[in-house]
């Protein structure tokens, strides 16, 4: 992703929207147009037909479904301009067949593409883990922030709305991998003017125990100690900067982090969430704890996740 001078002013060349042409990619869509627009930004719309499903009917069989995708997001486009959606906007309609996230990866490469916008169904559990997730490998492999739209998540892009002041939740466990994120969070946060709420989740076994020890009045004051110091981690986070102020906010939470995340957006009413991820190479691991803490915050949230891979 190219910055400019300052290291607050991100800018956003080139969008790339994955599309399923699914009733379920219209939110991603709606978000991807207003963030282009915002940016003036070149939108790519890709659609890629997975031989999957053919190959046991032949080779006609995918043919006549590469061509059927070609039709559909024609009619998506043709659509789009009907509308005006697409107006005074550079863009790209791509149609490909083969393995998805590899075509997927190509084409972030050959655009120099500076975000992914995906949504996600929220598959879970078992389900998940065996039909896999486009978003989440987005999410773990894409070499550019990736901003993943699910289920839940409000219909309309809000990337600055006129007279609205937009909350931005960074979540961070204070890793590297989580603190690359922070640069974009802070940057978003100045461009469009809004609130950036800090927050780290001590996870529930690594808080104050109760025990037969202390009295509840210590335990209290041990947990309240702890807070505290996690405040102040998070308050040397943001620099004092007069000439670009951002309104932040510091919390630290105690519980399970997804969870903790979730009631906090929903508490402050969230437009975005933001994340640090690990490489690819480590995969296994998430900031904040299991593997799945970013895909469970991903298919809860009322909001956009974006993701940044350290």
């Amino acid at each position: 992703m190219p910055f400019a001078e300052s290291a607050l002013d991100v800018r956003l060349n080139r969008i790339l929207l994955a599309t399923d042409l699914s009733p379920a990619s219209v939110k991603p869509l709606h978000h991807a147009l207003a963030i282009a627009r915002h940016y003036g930004a070149k939108l790519c719309v890709a659609h890629i037909v997975s031989p999957v499903p053919y190959l046991m009917a032949g080779p006609e069989a995918l043919q006549l479904a590469c061509d059927g995708a070609s039709q559909d997001l024609q009619r998506l486009r043709n659509e789009m301009l009907h509308d005006s959606s697409l107006g005074g906007l550079d863009r790209e309609f791509i149609v490909r067949y083969g393995t998805i996230w590899e075509e997927l990866q190509a084409i972030i490469f050959e655009q120099g593409v500076d975000l992914v916008v995906v949504g996600t169904h929220a598959r879970r559990g078992i389900a998940k883990v065996l039909l896999g997730s486009v978003a989440e490998q987005a999410f773990r492999g894409a070499r550019c922030p990736v901003l993943s739209v699910g289920p839940h998540a409000y219909q309309d892009g809000r990337v600055q709305v006129d007279g609205q002041i937009p909350t931005y939740l960074f979540a961070t466990d204070f890793s590297d991998a989580s603190l690359s994120a922070l640069p974009l969070a802070r940057s978003l946060a100045h461009q469009t003017k809004a609130r950036l709420i800090l927050m780290h989740v001590v996870p529930a076994a690594a808080a104050p125990q109760i025990s037969g020890w202390y009295s509840s009045a210590e335990i209290a004051a041990m947990r309240e100690n702890a807070r505290m110091s996690y405040v102040r981690q998070l308050q040397q986070l943001m620099p004092n900067d007069d000439e670009a102020p951002i309104d932040t906010e510091l919390l630290t939470r105690f519980g399970i982090p997804s969870e903790k995340i979730l009631d906090t957006a929903l508490e402050k009413k969230v437009e975005l969430i933001i994340l640090g991820l690990h490489r690819a190479s480590l995969a296994g691991t998430i900031s904040h704890m299991p593997w799945a803490t970013a895909y469970e915050i991903v298919c809860g949230a009322g909001c956009p996740v974006l993701t940044v891979r350290q």
